[in-house]
């Protein structure tokens, strides 16, 4: 099989083998994809193993022997550190690099563009729904790109995603994802402003949340109320301000929003406090 578009994907490889990459690379070997991972930290190669993967032993490694690359890393900047030209050269033609990172689109855009020569294709493939969602392999993937591609790569993501939707060209599923960003962090904390509101006023919380899930307030955050821990809330909220500002539109309360998190982040869900 010599054309880069159109021949199967079986060989996995999977750099950042964390939170989400880790139940990633076990439902992608439960559904016989042979899967390699390279991590920073050398330390997950063990549970790597568990999980039915290979452990590589760099990126470059890993590269050689890949018919897909899912990159999980944490930020915008390593994804950039990542994707040297190094790297690149290391990749066969028609190798597929998704980034499930949340980045910049622009970022995206580019390595694309920077790919393209070494027949390397690029596309996003975010992730939706969280860690319990990676657990059980019902993830919701934003993916963007060459519709081939997508196609080649979709038996890939369809081991751990339930929902798979194709949002266009390369960036927008990274746009897909900072509007489900958006809506997440506003419920975060409209649901504590709720709450607080019900429990200084002598409400039962508890009860008053589970019949809110009977209503048209019912949100996923207000539903497993008491698991998110925040952690990516800046940061999500920085790229979209990121993206306001490059779009030229302005996003007041996705603004005040990234303020309001970075309160509400170190005493969440300790609704006696909220608002003192």
């Amino acid at each position: 099989m010599t054309n880069g578009t159109t021949m199967a994907v079986r060989t996995v490889g999977v750099i950042g083998a964390g939170r989400m990459g880790q139940p990633i690379i076990g439902h992608m070997a439960r559904k016989g994809f042979h899967v390699t991972a390279y991590d920073i930290d050398g330390g997950k190669r063990e549970a790597v193993a568990k999980l039915g993967g290979r452990w590589a032993d760099s990126p470059a490694a890993l590269a050689r022997g890949s018919d897909a690359i899912l990159i999980c890393v944490g930020y915008d900047r390593e994804l950039r550190e990542l994707m040297s030209a190094s790297l690149l050269r290391d990749l066969p033609r028609g190798t597929i690099v998704a980034v499930l990172s949340t980045v910049d689109p622009r970022t995206v855009q580019e390595l694309a563009e920077v790919a393209g020569p070494f027949g390397v294709h690029v596309v996003d493939s975010t992730v939706c729904r969280g860690g319990r969602a990676a657990d059980e392999g019902t993830l919701l993937s934003f993916v963007a790109g060459d519709a081939a591609v997508v196609e080649r790569l979709t038996p890939v993501l369809a081991c751990f995603s339930t929902d798979i939707v194709h949002t266009g060209g390369v960036g927008t599923a990274q746009v897909a994802k900072a509007a489900n960003n958006m809506l997440m962090w506003a419920c975060v904390i409209a649901n504590h402003e709720a709450l607080a509101l019900a429990k200084r006023s002598g409400v039962d919380v508890e009860l008053l949340r589970e019949a809110l899930l009977k209503t048209g307030a019912e949100n996923y955050a207000l539903r497993h109320w008491g698991t998110n821990t925040m952690a990516w809330a800046e940061d999500d909220l920085e790229i979209v301000q990121k993206m306001a500002q490059d779009a030229g539109v302005g996003l007041p309360q996705a603004g005040l929003n990234r303020e309001l998190c970075r309160t509400l982040k170190p005493k969440r869900f300790r609704l006696e406090e909220y608002g003192v």
